[in-house]
Order: C-alpha cells, then structure tokens, then sequence
C-alpha cells in the first residue's frame, strides 16, 4: 500500500502547487467564463449515468447536468458548457490550475480536500458509499467473506484508504491491484486480475453494467464508509462558489415546488410566493450573483428539477436502476435538503 500513498501524496501536492496560480485563476470566474461563451467543466474519464459522452459523443449524466444548471445560469443555453475529460490523480490540480471552472464528476467531500486543498464543494448531488462488486462464482454473500482477496481499485480516490480501514478494522487482509482509471479497473477484474472491485456503490453500479456478461456480478449489500459526491470550485470567489451552489439548490426547490421541465412555463403563473421567486417573477435573486432574474427558470425550463435529472440519468428510468434512497428530498425521508430561494 505504500506505493499507492505515495501516488495519493504526489497527487495532493500537486494540488496544492497550484494555489498559487489558482488566484489568479479565480480572481472572477464569471467574468472569465462570460468572455469565453462557455462553462469549462471537468468531468470523468467516462462513468455512465454521472458523466460520460454517449452514441453521438455528447456528454450525459447526473454530473454534467449541474455543469448545464450553472450554463443555463449564467448564459440562459445549457449547452454553453465545454467539457474536460479528467482522470481522478489529475482532477484537483486542473482545477487549481483554472484549467476547469468547475470539477463535476463523482468526487468525495472531505476534509483535506476542503482545506488544504484549496477547494470548496458546492453542494452534494449524490449521497453515496463504498461497496465492493464480486464474481458470483466466488460465491460470497458478505464483504467479511473477502480475507485475502485481490481487489481492483482506482489510485487517487478516497476509497484506497476506506478500502485499508476496513479490512485492518476486520483483522483481514488483501491484495490491492491499482489502476489508473475506472475503466482499467473494470477491465481488470473482468480479466480475472482480482476477486473484487471496489468503488462507490453508484460507480460499481455503472461498471457492472459495462461488463460482457453483466448477470456474472453482484454488487454486495455491505457500504463501508460514507461518500457525499458534489460538485467542486476554487477557494477565493464567493461570487462562483453562489453560482454554483444555487444552481444545484434551483434543482432540489424546483422538484420539491413541482416545478418541472414540461410546466415551468405556465408555472410562471403561479400565485404561490416560494414558486414566483423560483421562476423569477418575484424579485431578482439572482442579482446577488451576478445573474438575471431567469436564472433559475432557465435551469428548470432546459435541464430539469433534480428528480428529472436522477431518473434519466441513473434511476429507475436508466439502466443503473438506482432507487432515490438517500438522494429522496428531505420531504420523502432522504438527504436532500435545499435553502429557500427568499
């Protein structure tokens, strides 16, 4: 495991080299990204369901509709958004660097990262957890089964440490075979380089499914740590940071007003106060950010409240089947929870 610490503090001091360009980067990223015409947004190396191109290579996922909520903010198209694929060793340091405006793609909320890493998480779109992905033909039903597997897994993420935790917790031991990317991950253990993947239960979800024979799996029930996944933005721009983060917030109000993509337009009517606001037709929340008063409308109206993006992306509507759980609204007995728009 030593050489996988080395790569993971390798990868933080690189991050953290970049500070010192970063702030100049994030001096005013509005304006940046104004004179640009588009949202750079950094995303995964390819993960269905959160942030990968499809058939026509236009990108698709829980992730990169918060980079389209943010586009549709700030420029009124969702579609002004350019995307940068990135793996996760190289994901902080493009951020740092201003290479991307903002790091959308499956990434842990953590201490270290909030600060000393320079970096603030705007929000979490996907509450999520470790797990681990097994042949059925090993013929395990718990992860207790696994004392000396060989596990696959992906250098430069938290679960290399969640992954050492538990199984010296559980007088176990293990054979860590590291990839750089999650599809080399995937692609080893379908070879038979180890027993086990193991990852964040959304992403193994998106794996099994790139396997040939995917019914040759089994995600197993047991979650070993907590994983809140949420879009990422440089230190040193609260006018960025709101963006952002409301942006996200416009989606979870929308779905708990029952406001949708299909009925925002005659929504706007509406002689509810909390949906007058939302819609823009009450004020002008977004000045405070730099916005006009259609910001939020125009996140509605062309990307969808949250529930609309879950279900396409990786619900019940997708091939993931994800149930809400955790990612229900506060209102359904989940996580999620937004401030008022007010």
């Amino acid at each position: 495991m030593r050489d996988n610490k080395n790569k993971w503090l390798l990868a933080t001091s690189a991050a953290a080299l970049a500070l010192g360009s970063a702030s100049l980067a994030s001096a005013n990223t509005l304006q940046n990204t104004l004179e640009r015409g588009a949202v750079q947004c950094g995303v995964s190396d390819g993960l269905p369901g959160f942030s990968a191109p499809d058939d026509q290579g236009e990108w698709q996922g829980l992730d990169v509709d918060v980079c389209r909520a943010v586009a549709a903010a700030v420029f009124g198209d969702a579609e002004a958004v350019r995307y940068i694929s990135l793996n996760a060793v190289e994901r902080f340091t493009a951020l740092q660097s201003g290479e991307v405006d903002i790091l959308s793609r499956n990434t842990t909320w953590t201490t270290t990262r909030d600060t000393t890493l320079g970096l603030n998480f705007a929000g979490v779109n996907f509450y999520d957890g470790q797990g681990f992905l097994v042949s059925r033909d090993l013929g395990v039903s718990s992860a207790s089964e696994l004392d000396g597997a060989a596990v696959c897994i992906q250098s430069g993420t938290t679960t290399e440490l969640n992954l050492a935790d538990y199984f010296r917790a559980n007088g176990m031991e293990f054979d860590p075979i590291v990839f750089d990317t999650s599809e080399q991950t995937v692609g080893g253990f379908e070879a038979g380089r180890c027993d086990v993947l193991t990852s964040d239960t959304s992403q193994l979800a998106a794996l099994r499914i790139q396997l040939s024979d995917p019914d040759s799996a089994v995600v197993l029930s047991d979650v070993i740590s907590k994983e809140p996944l949420g879009p990422v933005v440089r230190q040193g721009d609260d006018q960025w940071f709101n963006i952002v983060k409301w942006s996200l917030f416009a989606m979870l109000n929308a779905e708990e007003l029952g406001v949708t993509s299909e009925n925002a337009d005659e929504m706007r009517d509406s002689s509810n106060p909390d949906i007058a606001r939302l819609l823009g037709q009450d004020g002008n929340y977004g000045e405070g950010m730099g916005l006009d008063a259609n910001w939020a409308y125009n996140i509605v109206s062309q990307v969808g409240n949250y529930a609309e993006s879950f279900e396409r992306n990786v619900g019940m509507d997708s091939p993931l089947q994800i149930e809400r759980g955790a990612n229900a609204l506060w209102t359904d007995g989940g996580f999620q929870y937004a401030p008022p728009i007010r």
